[in-house]
């Protein structure tokens, strides 16, 4: 699965032409597993519309801060035009604390109430409940909300999204996986990676003012991140097509 925050898409260039470069380079490297192009943290309705006429294969749709009424009834529209193309739903209650792109956002524990209400009535396929893990780097240790996931998965059994999972131990992780969590969200832990990769080179390598060479390792630093991940999660050889739950 392969992310890109509402936030940065324009400056990537737009919906399409992530998902037409997506699609490419699919094809070109041969990728004989199922790859996905999901929308993290979709703004508004309109912008996950967008995502889904260009191409994405899932959506998410963010209406955390809205009061939960409104947070359904946004979520189902959502749901309603995706689901008719095929591509996904996600969605969220409470708020994933951190910084995320620049964006700063404090830690709302989820409700469980209004997370049974919006697995139910909005019809998505995963929910991503803010249970104590964060965006960017964490202050301290972890503290993620084991007793309110057990809880949760006993009422609803859409697959839960964790995000904010670069900084988590393995131990946490698996047992945020035996609660039902599907979906592992890694960010910071890849930039960090890259980051230093490059901070590395342009300091050993003064000379060197090659864009090609400069990003090279950094390329292999993401490589070797996303092995890790795709291994720590229990994710080798589990990849599937996408799916979405039927109205």
């Amino acid at each position: 699965i392969v992310g890109t925050t509402d936030k940065i898409v324009d400056q990537l260039g737009g919906f399409e032409l992530l998902a037409q470069v997506f699609a490419i380079m699919k094809k070109d490297l041969g990728v004989t597993v199922p790859a996905v192009l999901h929308l993290d943290h979709g703004q508004t309705v309109e912008r996950c519309k967008e995502a889904v006429d260009a191409g994405y294969d899932s959506v998410m749709y963010d209406g955390s801060k809205l009061p939960i009424e409104e947070n359904v009834k946004k979520t189902r529209e959502v749901v309603a035009y995706a689901h008719r193309q095929g591509v996904t739903v996600e969605a969220e209650v409470g708020s994933v604390g951190g910084t995320e792109d620049g964006v700063y956002s404090d830690l709302i524990y989820a409700d469980q109430n209004e997370c049974i209400q919006l697995a139910k009535e909005a019809g998505i396929d995963s929910l991503a409940p803010a249970l104590g893990s964060v965006h960017g780097k964490y202050k301290g240790v972890p503290n993620l909300g084991f007793e309110e996931m057990a809880s949760l998965r006993q009422s609803t059994d859409v697959p839960f999204v964790l995000h904010g999972a670069s900084g988590i131990s393995n131990t946490d992780l698996q047992k945020a996986i035996s609660y039902g969590h599907a979906k592992i969200n890694y960010n910071t832990e890849l930039n960090i990676a890259w980051s230093d990769a490059l901070r590395k080179v342009l300091t050993e390598n003064e000379d060197l003012y090659a864009p090609m060479e400069i990003l090279k390792p950094s390329k292999q630093a993401l490589d070797e991140v996303i092995e890790k991940v795709i291994m720590r999660t229990g994710a080798d050889q589990k990849s599937a097509e996408p799916k979405y739950i039927s109205e």
